[in-house]
């Protein structure tokens, strides 16, 4: 019995985030459509695209059919990119871009965590390269987030690991086993109706700011709804917080993408596997 305790004591939490509207106030991956631009990636009209999606996104959310019809769009739209060039691009413009629009209450709720001895994890539909330098300004400990397919430096435009709906679920249980998270007192924070895969694979699951269908889940399963509505800069809320050099940005975030795309390779050899096994 005393085994038993000690085991349950040792037993590891943590908390899942979501990003879009849930960490920040926007879109991340539209959000920077006109550093793109910029940066001769794309052209004026897929800024005023963009800029339109993140209207509507804002607006309403996003629900299943919304969410494929931006992803075939995006994907197409990043076919040839050079990856590293989006990474610096990124790297160059994330404090403008991302830290005004990070929530407060978001900020405090991963530093609450923290503080309770949990690791915090973003996870999230939009790609590896903006979502881990963001994780990284925010303080997660991991990001789990789409990843595409490189072929000589350049997106092929095909995604390798699309992490959406029940995809969210499969890798919060994935890092739960390796990480020896216990998922019955772990926390799981999201916006949108496509995320109650998520939200339901943990024993605390908190609507944040959600859209209609989330609302009325959350209201049907008794689930706690949360508003998030101060966006404020990071030094804003902690004067005295020592923000990482863009360059220092820059080298993090290719280190970052190499480390979580050999992880994410892992991942995905070993579903493979699994579902081979059970065929």
């Amino acid at each position: 019995m005393l085994a038993f305790v000690e085991n349950l004591a040792m037993r590891r939490t943590a908390a899942f985030f979501d990003l879009d509207k849930t960490v920040i106030a926007k879109s991340s991956t539209l959000t920077f459509g006109r550093s793109f631009y910029q940066g001769g990636l794309i052209n004026r009209r897929a800024v005023l695209r963009t800029a339109y999606a993140q209207f509507v996104y804002l607006l309403g959310g996003a629900d299943h059919d919304q969410m494929e019809r931006m992803r075939e769009y995006l994907s197409a739209l990043c076919r040839g990119w050079n990856v590293q060039q989006v990474k610096e691009i990124v790297a160059e413009t994330i404090h403008d871009l991302i830290d005004p629009i990070i929530y407060d209450e978001a900020a405090s709720l991963i530093e609450e965590h923290h503080l309770a001895g949990r690791d915090v994890v973003i996870v999230s539909t939009s790609g590896a390269e903006v979502v881990e330098p963001i994780g990284k300004l925010i303080g997660a400990d991991r990001v789990v987030a789409t990843r595409m397919v490189v072929e000589d430096g350049c997106y092929s435009g095909e995604i390798e690991y699309y992490a959406y709906g029940p995809a969210k679920a499969e890798a919060i249980a994935w890092l739960a086993e390796t990480e020896g998270y216990d998922l019955s007192r772990c926390y799981a924070y999201s916006d949108s109706i496509t995320d109650v895969p998520m939200l339901e694979s943990v024993g605390h699951p908190y609507a944040v700011n959600p859209d209609r269908a989330l609302r009325k889940e959350a209201a049907g399963r008794d689930w706690p709804v949360l508003t998030f509505s101060r966006p404020v800069r990071l030094k804003q809320r902690v004067p005295n917080l020592s923000m990482p050099s863009r360059p220092a940005l820059a080298i993090a975030a290719a280190a970052v993408g190499a480390a979580a795309a050999t992880a994410g390779l892992v991942w995905y050899t070993s579903q493979r596997r699994a579902r081979f096994e059970r065929v």
